[in-house]
């Protein structure tokens, strides 16, 4: 079947690549139930927050936080501040799904990066509709799933770190985000954010570099923003100088 609109990508192909994401994604499930039973919370508490936060970045940098004996509302604003991006991502999805008034408070818990990337490549409404939906739907359930599983698992077998299961969490945590760093400025910012966060760690308390590693955003735009102001500067002293007639 075609989408009812033209030009679109059959429903089909959508379909495929929304669960291709979810099913990929949502197996790293796993490695937040084990990360989050190893840093102390309950299997009830790690399941609620897949349940209820249902967003990586954020759950994966709150129990870290925890893990290494963070304040928990340190721990919750760090998390807080990565989760924000999702609201951005809502104010372009709502005009593309142009959702009823009743749908909408339900599907703003799957707004997330992947569910965002998916309906964002479809270039129709019935394909980013299609696309958000089956990625979201597909992404929630498994994730849930193997966050259970996770931290099941993990209180099985007792200690983590002996298993070497401590850094699953984090290179899971990496895994979501290099795929995001495609611009310059945006690698830059991932560059100064992990010396903020690295060269704090010693001195501050656990998770108090994670919010001066925000820091590295401003910093990076503003220096971008210098050195666009310097060139456009150069470019118009150019055009003004003087040119002799040939």
């Amino acid at each position: 079947m075609r989408s009812e609109e033209g030009g679109g990508k059959p429903d089909a192909a959508v379909v495929r690549d929304a669960l291709g994401v979810g099913v990929a994604v949502g197996l790293s499930g796993f490695a937040f139930g084990v990360t989050s039973a190893g840093s102390g919370l309950t299997v009830l508490q790690t399941c609620a927050l897949s349940l209820l936060v249902f967003t990586g970045a954020s759950q994966f940098a709150l129990v870290g936080a925890l893990a290494g004996g963070g304040n928990p509302l340190t721990a919750a604003a760090g998390a807080f501040f990565l989760g924000v991006r999702n609201a951005f991502y809502g104010l372009r999805l709502s005009q593309l799904l142009a959702l009823p008034r009743a749908v909408r408070p339900f599907a703003a818990q799957w707004v997330i990066d992947e569910t965002t990337a998916v309906a964002l490549a479809q270039p129709t409404r019935r394909g980013v509709r299609i696309g958000f939906t089956v990625t979201g739907l597909s992404l929630y359930v498994l994730w849930n799933l193997t966050t259970l599983l996770g931290a099941v698992g993990a209180e099985a077998i007792g200690d983590t770190d002996a298993w070497g299961l401590d850094a699953a969490g984090p290179a899971v945590f990496l895994a979501l985000l290099a795929p995001m760093l495609k611009t310059t400025t945006e690698r830059a910012v991932a560059g100064v954010a992990v010396l903020l966060g690295l060269g704090l760690l010693p001195v501050l308390p656990a998770g108090v570099p994670v919010l001066v590693a925000a820091l590295a955003a401003p910093a990076a735009l503003y220096a971008e923003g210098r050195r666009a102001s310097k060139s456009a500067g150069r470019m118009k002293a150019d055009n003004d100088a003087p040119r002799e007639d040939r």
